[in-house]
C-alpha cells in the first residue's frame, strides 16, 4: 500500500534579524581570511537589536579589520537604509568586544587539529537537480527572489525582513505536488494584504514553482496570515548569530550536529567537517551508489583524524553501509588540514553563505557541491 505524508521547510530572507547577524559574522571572517589567509582564526558572534549591533569575538590575527565599517557595508547591502526601519547602516551603533582565541585550543589547532570536539553531518538525496531535499530547496528560492524583486524596484513597498515556508506531499517518499505556500514579507504600511499576495503570486511564486519539476497546478496560497507585517527587522526581534541552523543546511531533512557555521573560519570543524561531509553524501548519490545518504564525522578537540565516519543510505545503497564508510574513510581526508585543503577553505567567501542556505548552491566558490569524486568513488568499489 502506497504511504503519503506531507513535509515542510522553511527559509528567511537575508533581512531577516538572524540572517543580518550571520552576514555581519561571516563578513568579518572574510576580512580576516582576505588579509591573513594562513593564521588567521574568528570565532565571532553578532547581536542586532533597536539602533544596534554587537559583536563579540574571540580574534588571532595579524591583519586589521574595521569592523563599523564591516558592519556597515552589510547592513546597507541587504537594504536597511533608511532610519524608519529602526535598525540602519548609517546611524545604528556598533558596539565590539574582541579579545583573543584561547592559547590552550590554539595548541591542537596550529598543529593541523580540529577546532573543537563534536558530530558534524551531511545529506544528499535525488529529490532535485541540486540533490537536495525539495522543500528546503524551493523556500530558498522563495526568499530569494522577493528579496530580488525588493532591490530591483519591481516590489518597491517590500522591506528587507521575511520568511517563506514550503509543504511537500510525498507518496513512498517521493515528491509528488506541492501543497503549501506561505509567506510572509515586511512591507510599507500604504500596501494592502491582497496587493501583496497577488504581486507575490505573479512576480514570486509562480516563477520559482516554475523552476522544479513538481506537481504545482493546485496547492495553498497563505502570505502574511496576521494580515500586517510593517514592523520587521532589528527591531522587531533580535537577531543572533547562529539561530538558523535548519535553514542553513536540509530543511530538516537528515540529522544536525548542533553546530552553527557563521562566524567560524574554517578550523572549526562545525563548518569544514559539516562541508565535507555535504561533499561526501552528494558524491555518493551523484556516483550511483545509493539514492539518498547522510554522512556523519565526529571529532575529538586537538585530533587529526576523525573519532568516527559513518555512512547511511536509509536501505537504498548499492553496497552496504559498513563498506562504504571503510571506502570513504581510504579515499577522503578527513583530517581538518585535508579538508581545508581539499575544499581550498582559507578564503573570504562566507558571507554569500549566510543567507539562502550553505549546500545545493552553483557558486563556484562552494567547492563543496563539486562532484569530482565520481569517479573515483565507482572505481573504489
Amino acid at each position: 500500500m502506497s504511504e503519503k505524508h506531507l513535509f515542510t521547510s522553511e527559509s528567511v530572507t537575508e533581512g531577516h534579524p538572524d540572517k543580518v547577524a550571520d552576514q555581519i559574522s561571516d563578513a568579518v571572517v572574510d576580512e580576516i581570511l582576505n588579509q591573513d589567509r594562513d593564521k588567521g582564526r574568528v570565532a565571532c558572534e553578532t547581536l542586532v537589536t533597536t539602533g544596534m549591533a554587537f559583536i563579540s569575538a574571540e580574534i588571532s590575527t595579524s591583519a586589521y579589520v574595521d569592523i563599523p565599517s564591516v558592519v556597515r557595508d552589510v547592513v546597507r547591502d541587504i537594504g536597511y537604509t533608511i532610519p524608519e526601519l529602526g535598525f540602519d547602516y548609517q546611524t545604528s551603533a556598533v558596539v565590539t568586544t574582541i579579545e583573543e582565541q584561547s592559547q590552550d585550543i590554539a595548541m591542537g589547532v596550529d598543529v593541523g587539529g580540529a577546532g573543537d570536539q563534536g558530530m558534524m553531518f551531511g545529506y544528499a538525496c535525488r529529490q532535485t537537480e541540486t540533490l537536495m531535499p525539495l522543500p528546503i530547496s524551493m523556500a530558498h528560492r522563495l526568499v530569494k527572489r522577493a528579496a530580488d524583486v525588493r532591490k530591483e524596484g519591481v516590489l518597491d513597498y517590500l522591506m528587507p525582513d521575511g520568511k517563506s515556508q514550503v509543504t511537500i506531499e510525498y507518496l513512498d517518499n517521493i515528491p509528488r505536488k506541492i501543497d503549501t505556500v506561505l509567506m510572509s514579507v515586511q512591507h510599507r504600511e500604504d500596501v494592502s494584504v491582497d496587493q501583496i499576495k497577488a504581486d507575490l503570486g505573479k512576480h514570486v511564486i509562480r516563477p520559482v514553482i516554475s523552476e522544479f519539476d513538481i506537481d504545482g497546478g493546485d496547492f495553498r496560497t497563505m502570505v502574511n496570515p496576521t494580515g500586517r507585517f510593517v514592523k520587521g527587522g532589528p527591531m522587531a526581534d533580535t537577531g543572533l548569530t547562529g539561530r538558523k541552523i535548519i535553514v542553513d543546511t536540509y530543511g530538516g531533512f537528515g540529522s544536525h550536529g548542533g553546530g552553527a557555521f557563521s562566524g567560524k573560519d574554517p578550523t572549526k570543524v562545525d563548518r569544514s567537517a559539516s562541508y565535507a561531509a555535504r561533499h561526501v553524501a552528494k558524491n555518493i548519490v551523484a556516483a550511483d551508489l545509493a539514492d539518498e545518504c547522510e554522512v556523519q564525522l565526529a571529532y575529538a578537540i586537538g585530533t587529526l583524524e576523525p573519532v568516527s565516519v559513518m555512512i547511511d543510505t536509509f536501505g537504498t545503497g548499492k553496497i552496504a553501509d559498513a563498506k562504504l564508510s571503510k571506502v570513504i574513510r581510504d579515499l577522503f581526508d578527513l583530517t581538518p588540514g585535508g579538508i581545508i585543503g581539499r575544499l581550498d577553505l582559507m578564503r573570504g567567501i562566507y558571507r554569500k553563505t549566510a543567507a539562502y542556505g550553505h549546500f545545493g548552491r552553483e557558486e563556484e566558490e562552494f567547492t563543496w557541491e563539486k562532484l569530482d569524486y565520481v569517479d573515483k568513488l565507482r572505481s573504489s568499489i
